[in-house]
């Protein structure tokens, strides 16, 4: 019965999601149940990709990233895989007719990250584009469940969204994107200078962002608002943080915000969310 290997291949997914990802894990468990496997697959798939490129050390990152992307081409041709996570993830982009434009633009950007690239305005635009404004793109097309006209009309939102959550991810992550991985993203920023003016300047940008993004959350159907608004909560304190922190610390320490705060940050924002109907 083809519907076990369905049903092992969504679990896996949903696995993988919480090995890597508790503020994610959490997020998806205030979706609606009817949408809570589709967005799993969705992130099985980000992180399988992220990890090739990410971690994969010692190995031909190249040719992996690349049989990968076959890999993907051919699950979405023939409709089905054996490689679990590329099951779930075909599935769910039939499913809801999800553009495949977004998945290359997705791998577009993982292929970025296997070369050595001095980062200007618009190379920066692009790699923001393919490795998380697509995503969101991506799980706003469930969210909304086809619904093209909400999705036009959220789409704007659920880009800075995903491009918020990307730069705040760079700030988090800058001393072993730097140090470990030879990676600058912010355009025309010289690590060896990075300062509280420019970090300031950067910080700036991603709030303008994330106040543009709360707007189309608040949008958002009943089944994915509160879900998507416990990300965005999560992010907002990981924010505050990055902000609290001076620039000197952030390229030599990784931010992080515990999991016992992340759980208080789920109740609280339940409870905001409530009052405040959102």
């Amino acid at each position: 019965m083809k519907k076990l290997f369905d049903d092992l291949s969504y679990k896996i997914s949903k696995q993988t999601t919480k090995q890597y990802s508790t503020s994610f894990s959490l997020g998806i468990l205030a979706l609606s149940p009817k949408i809570r496997n589709s967005i799993y697959a969705i992130y099985g798939y980000v992180r399988l990709a992220d990890e090739i490129v990410d971690s994969f050390h010692g190995y031909d990152r190249k040719a992996l990233l690349m049989r990968f992307r076959e890999q993907t081409v051919e699950a979405l041709d023939e409709k089905i895989s054996l490689n679990p996570i590329l099951q779930s993830f075909q599935e769910t982009i039939h499913k809801y007719e999800i553009d495949i434009q977004l998945v290359n633009q997705f791998l577009n950007s993982m292929q970025m990250d296997l070369q050595k690239i001095d980062y200007d305005s618009d190379l920066y635009k692009e790699y923001i584009l393919g490795s998380a404004e697509v995503v969101g793109l991506m799980c706003l097309q469930i969210f909304v469940d086809g619904n093209k006209e909400q999705y036009q009309s959220l789409k704007p939102s659920a880009m800075k969204l995903g491009s918020a959550f990307q730069k705040v991810n760079f700030l988090r992550d800058m001393k072993d994107d730097y140090q470990i991985l030879g990676r600058t993203y912010f355009p025309n920023v010289d690590i060896s200078y990075f300062n509280n003016t420019i970090k300031e300047q950067i910080e700036k940008e991603i709030y303008e962002e994330f106040q543009e993004a709360l707007e189309g959350i608040k949008k958002l159907p009943n089944s994915s608002r509160f879900g998507v608004y416990l990300a965005y909560k999560y992010y907002i304190s990981l924010f505050g943080k990055i902000k609290r922190t001076p620039a000197k610390k952030i390229i030599n320490q990784r931010i992080r915000i515990s999991n016992g705060r992340k759980f208080s940050l789920m109740m609280s924002s339940y409870l905001q969310y409530k009052i405040s109907y959102l």
